[in-house]
């Protein structure tokens, strides 16, 4: 029965991608007909090579695990084992195809909470550092057509060879005329067309397993693709980001304004496909050893990131939501000095303003509280503020694990540290169960929450990321930084209501969190004196 369903899937598959080809050649338009003719001419291709990669994977999993009891030493054995082969077959899948497959590889290097560790370890070591690179004559025919001109004649320096490759675009290090070293971002060639020609691939693709297996609904990604990729594919809007993004900091942050930069924009050098920026030198956020020779303390640059992306989350409501490692540069704070010790102050340099995300003042304060909710193990205020978010009253503690990677029991565990993740082999292994125990409720909730919340999940998978890069063992310290930003942006919404009520509410409001923050703070060094002294003890 299981190999008939298997082959009826197939079947499905390679049916749509016949007629998904000359369907998907109608979406769109182009300056260059014959060259989307072309790259349409690539649809029915990509859908047989996409349907030939499910069609193996599914295949490989029947046979391999086929038979074996559940539970069992074998089965497990033979599940890392698929798990690892299948995750490669998609690797290969995203290279061969490029563009938006890699930037669907990379997200799926950040869902823990939804994928199989092999697949994550897998699309996380290879998409960041591995994007096809467009070749040099390429760079050239985009500049010449954008600019009017060759790369040697707009710029008196131009390095034919990138320092860097995306999914949509490839950096050059160049140098201006007046002298000025910039970073010049180029869209790969004829990408316009490529995405539509991708978004119409996997359209086919998701609904398609949609219709094989109705409990796989990812058909949101596709309207969030349609509606995201032409933004990104605007260096212009990219730049606006930016400069929307620092403006911001120093209006609603101006306490960390100065630790949060941004690379000045060329805008006479700049189109939507084409973007010239200040050259910043400086290390990848997750290369801890460059970092400490820059003399920068890892854990400060770790408080940083999670102080930059909560002020933008809660209070801000405008979020910067692709802030992988190759997205965040540290460099030493220009305007500081070295401490007694030889440190200097951490400054980070945030890289790629495509995808922002706006969140309505009501969505913000609920995800704000909702947050606060989680740090302070308050579970009527994360079962209230889930279902304002749209997660409903039955998949609030499903939304809760999700977001902080821990169980239910966890999350409301009133102990200082209950969402301190050990980082060890029994935390892993309890987090992945908990993702294929209820991976059909997890797919339910993707589908209920608004398309914005599911951007901040993504951010999040991000930065807990980025976070385990930077330090060595788990950290309380984050969560506090968030508890603080959460509660004082709860703290501001009520003082703008101007009634008595609300200000009243809103004194009482900040004397609790510093009572919290205390208490946390206090616990925090009794933990680090309790450590030192186990460290004594083993000397």
């Amino acid at each position: 029965m299981a190999t008939r369903s298997l082959w009826r899937a197939k079947l499905a598959l390679s049916a749509t991608a016949l007629f998904g080809g000359a369907a998907a050649a109608t979406i769109t338009t182009s300056e260059d007909p014959a060259m989307t003719m072309k790259l349409y001419s690539t649809v029915p291709v990509r859908l047989l090579r996409d349907s030939i990669t499910a069609a193996a994977i599914a295949f490989d999993y029947e046979y391999s695990l086929w038979g074996l009891p559940e539970g069992s030493s074998e089965r497990l054995k033979a599940k890392h084992e698929v798990h690892l082969r299948s995750a490669r077959k998609l690797q290969e899948l995203c290279f061969k195809n490029g563009g938006i497959y890699i930037k669907l590889g990379q997200h799926i290097g950040q869902l823990e909470y939804l994928v199989p560790e092999e697949y994550v370890r897998t699309m996380r070591e290879s998409m960041l550092n591995k994007c096809p690179v467009s070749s040099y004559e390429q760079v050239c025919e985009v500049i010449e057509r954008e600019l009017g001109d060759k790369p040697d004649k707009i710029f008196s320096e131009f390095d034919p060879v990138p320092i860097a490759s995306a999914s949509l675009a490839q950096v050059h290090v160049a140098r201006t005329h007046n002298g000025q070293k910039v970073a010049v971002k180029v869209q790969h060639a004829h990408m316009t067309d490529t995405a539509a020609a991708d978004c119409a691939t996997v359209d086919v693709i998701v609904n398609t397993l949609h219709r094989v297996f109705p409990s796989f609904d990812y058909r949101w990604l596709i309207v969030e693709m349609r509606e995201s990729l032409p933004k990104e594919l605007d260096f212009l809007n990219e730049a606006k980001n930016s400069e929307k993004c620092l403006h911001n900091f120093l209006k609603l942050s101006p306490r960390i304004a100065a630790y949060v930069y941004a690379p000045k924009v060329h805008w006479n050098l700049s189109t939507s496909k084409l973007l010239t920026m200040e050259f910043i030198d400086g290390a990848q956020v997750n290369d801890v050893k460059t970092i400490k020779k820059l003399g920068i303390r890892p854990d400060e640059v770790a408080r940083l990131v999670s102080e930059t992306f909560a002020e933008m989350m809660f209070k801000h409501g405008f979020v910067h939501c692709d802030p992988h490692a190759a997205n965040l540069i540290v460099r030493p704070l220009p305007s500081s000095r070295k401490s007694i010790l030889g440190k200097r102050k951490p400054q980070l340099v945030l890289l790629d303003h495509g995808l922002y995300k706006e969140l309505d003042d009501e969505t913000r304060t609920n995800y704000a509280a909702l947050w606060k909710g989680l740090i302070f193990s308050d579970a009527d205020a994360i079962k209230k503020n889930s279902a304002k978010l749209g997660a409903g009253e039955d998949l609030y503690a499903l939304f809760a694990g999700i977001l902080t990677m821990r169980p239910w029991n966890r999350v409301i565990d009133t102990s200082i540290d209950h969402l301190v993740i050990q980082g060890n082999d029994g935390d892993r292994s309890e987090l992945q169960m908990y993702a294929s125990q209820y991976f059909p409720q997890i797919t339910e909730l993707l589908r209920r929450l608004p398309r914005v919340i599911l951007l901040m999940l993504k951010t999040n998978d991000c930065l807990r990321s980025v976070s385990n890069a930077l330090l060595q063992e788990p950290s309380l310290e984050t969560f506090m930084i968030v508890g603080r930003i959460s509660s004082e942006a709860i703290i501001e919404a009520k003082l703008q209501k101007r009634s008595f009520l609300s200000w009243l509410t809103a004194w009482l409001d900040e004397i609790q969190l510093e009572a919290r923050l205390f208490i946390m703070r206090v616990a925090l060094w009794l933990l680090r004196l309790r450590k030192l002294s186990w460290q004594l003890a083993l000397k």
